[in-house]
């Protein structure tokens, strides 16, 4: 028993004696920081030290700034909680000290530093002591942080919010500003005591889970007359209103919000904001954003946040004990935001968007002789107004798992053009020579091949013709003419044809869009590929918008008018590319596009009026996986008024995928033609 008890003893004194030594070793270690220290406070001037205390605030590092003074009473847990909710509330940064004068026991200086409300700037005094510990420390009272400021007062700031500026359209009707919507929230004390069966009830309406519902009920701020906000729901929703009133407890107030009034049919244009993130905050550390701010997440409202957002008003002041008003620190006046008057005509906008809603497509409309954008339309779409009213996570899953890419903006992308191109082809050959329009190139069926080294391939076409001519080669549109076109012209003569018509360019215009190619590695290399780039295959890919801009080209003598979104009240053209196609060329090449849509046998005949001229190019585009194959095929449809003196001049280019099995290009020109029997009728 003896023997074990000394065991025991020893073992105790094994496990002593490491803890012992660890204790003494922190000890050591705090002894040589306090040393430290000491002697480097001892060795800095006390403007030094005030340097460094001040420097401090801008990083935020308020257990250094404590290690610098003496507090008197304050703890240390006090006095990092009242410099930090100060500083950071008002938004202080760029701190800048000037001594002014340097005694034995006394500083004198002058700080300044930026707010969220402008640059304060003030004059101060701190004692300077020695500490047995510390060294040369500085002496702290809350006059440190502001010199009128006591331990009873409080420094409050107080925000006059900026209006967020309106987009409208060119007729000054909004696509984007104030509206109302209902904040649903719970008030705890009339409640149910047993609200089981009412919080599944309002978890199913919400779209929220009855876990996220007790999870908003339990934070500490709750009392039991405490308004509870849970979500945000459309104020024109009556029926979940009335639903949700039904509950004991709900109660619903009217809150501002952001408004599209226009929704899908504008979504991808327009865009939408949202409550900002701790990202956005973060790249955007000095734009006067809180945690309480909302930013534009995608299109114009991303795009033109700066201008849209204004500033927000702020009043720094010290208030006593009393809640009185002792002085005011600073002030700025709030600047609304900019309104956006756009060149779009929403009337335009939302017919194409009803016509193609359920495609996967998109269009673009202009002033073919402004390069005024007169609509943007991206299908299928999404509401913007429910990302303002939050999405439930059902909502967020069925957008991005949609195989129809509602959120995908196509407008902004590249397609294979097709047919759409030929009059471009065309137009190089004649300004090399190497076409002849007035030329019968002869019969050519619908099946053709250069020679027996391109093995089992084959250029085909849908119609058999005759003559040969270029106009009936775009009227009919063939395949085969253009592929022996680009032959004839050359990879090198065909790519540089094209790249005077803004081919791998950066269109100039507000909203980036990706730059129309004709190879995917920048040069056309093999025969059959050349031959198909003729007609709009191959590896070449056109931007919606690129496209149009090539088309006003027919309106403009053969120059390429500038896009442009942002009204002007006196609109003018500006020439992107100078004689793209000379004054001659266009002429013949309008005229040829004119029979495309007035001759009954043209593929784009369907879009014929009698009331106006109209000239244009269809285009289907074949997606094969390898050549031989067939694929999804890409209907196209650019078309355009001819009058220059027309009421309302319009050129309009839609695309739209997936047309195999619902008549190729001709749905896309009856679509078309619907729209615009409603635009010039209304």
């Amino acid at each position: 028993m003896i023997q074990k008890r000394r065991r025991s003893s020893r073992r105790k004194r094994t496990v002593l004696l490491p803890l012992i030594l660890i204790l003494v070793v922190l000890a050591i270690i705090g002894a040589c920081v306090l040393f430290f220290l000491h002697m480097r406070n001892e060795k800095e001037k006390p403007s030094e030290i005030l340097k460094t205390y001040l420097s401090s605030i801008e990083s935020g590092d308020y257990e250094k700034m404590f290690e610098l003074v003496d507090s008197g009473k304050v703890s240390k847990k006090d006095f990092i909680a009242r410099n930090q909710n100060i500083y950071e509330g008002i938004g202080c940064s760029n701190v800048k000290v000037k001594i002014t004068s340097e005694e034995k026991n006394q500083l004198s200086y002058t700080v300044t530093l930026t707010t969220l409300a402008g640059e304060i700037t003030y004059d101060n005094t701190t004692k300077v002591k020695k500490d047995d510990n510390k060294g040369t420390i500085l002496v702290w009272d809350d006059s440190m942080i502001f010199p009128e400021l006591t331990a009873t007062d409080k420094v409050r700031i107080y925000t006059d919010e900026a209006k967020r500026g309106q987009i409208l359209d060119r007729n000054q009707n909004v696509l984007a500003g104030s509206g109302s919507a209902y904040s649903v929230g719970l008030v705890p004390g009339k409640m149910n005591e047993d609200s089981s069966g009412d919080l599944q009830t309002l978890s199913s309406l919400l779209g929220l889970s009855t876990e996220d519902i007790q999870s908003e009920l339990s934070k500490d701020w709750v009392t039991d007359d405490a308004f509870v906000p849970l979500a945000t729901i459309s104020a024109a929703d009556e029926k979940l209103q009335n639903q949700l009133l039904a509950i004991p407890g709900i109660k619903l107030s009217t809150v501002e919000v952001r408004s599209y009034p226009y929704g899908s049919a504008t979504a991808h244009l327009v865009g939408y904001v949202s409550g900002i993130t701790a990202e956005d905050l973060e790249k955007h550390p000095d734009a006067g954003y809180t945690s309480d701010s909302v930013i534009g997440k995608s299109g114009l409202e991303a795009l033109y946040e700066k201008q849209l957002r204004g500033q927000n008003g702020y009043t720094i002041l010290i208030e006593d004990e009393d809640g009185q008003q002792k002085s005011v620190l600073a002030y700025q006046n709030k600047t609304d935001g900019e309104t956006l008057r756009l060149t779009i005509d929403i009337t335009l906008q939302q017919s194409l968007y009803e016509q193609f809603q359920k495609d996967e497509g998109c269009s673009v409309a202009m002033n073919p002789y402004t390069g005024e954008v007169l609509a943007l339309v991206s299908t299928p779409s999404y509401d913007t107004n429910r990302f303002i009213l939050g999405l439930t996570t059902q909502e967020w899953d069925q957008l991005n798992n949609d195989e129809a890419q509602p959120l995908y903006n196509r407008f902004r992308q590249t397609f294979a053009p097709g047919s759409t191109l030929k009059p471009f082809t065309a137009a190089i050959g004649l300004a090399e020579g190497t076409l002849d329009p007035e030329k019968d190139y002869g019969y050519n069926g619908t099946s053709w091949q250069k020679d027996s080294s391109w093995g089992d391939y084959y250029v085909t076409t849908l119609q058999d013709y005759k003559p040969g001519t270029l106009q009936n080669a775009l009227i009919y549109s063939d395949n085969i003419f253009f592929a022996k076109a680009a032959l004839e012209l050359g990879a090198d003569r065909f790519t540089d044809g094209l790249d005077r018509f803004g081919f791998n360019q950066v269109v100039p215009f507000e909203i980036k869009m990706s730059q129309s190619q004709y190879d995917n590695d920048g040069s056309i290399t093999e025969e059959i590929q050349l031959a198909d780039s003729g007609y709009g295959q191959g590896q070449v890919l056109a931007n919606p918008l690129h496209l149009a801009v090539m088309y006003t080209a027919f309106s403009n003598s053969g120059s390429m008018i500038t896009p442009y979104l942002i009204y002007k009240d006196d609109p003018s053209a500006e020439v992107w590319i100078d004689q793209a196609i000379s004054k001659e060329h266009s002429s013949l090449l309008t005229e040829d596009l004119k029979a495309v849509v007035n001759n009954p046998a043209g593929s784009g005949y369907a879009a014929h009026r009698t009331d106006m001229e109209l000239a244009g190019k269809t285009g289907t585009a074949e997606l094969k996986s390898e050549q031989g194959t067939t694929g999804q095929e890409i209907g196209w449809f650019s078309v355009f008024t001819t009058d220059p003196s027309a009421s309302k001049p319009v050129l309009l280019t839609s695309m739209v995928e997936s047309v195999e099995d619902k008549g190729g290009s001709t749905y896309v020109v009856k679509k078309d033609a619907a729209v615009l029997d409603s635009y010039f009728g209304s």
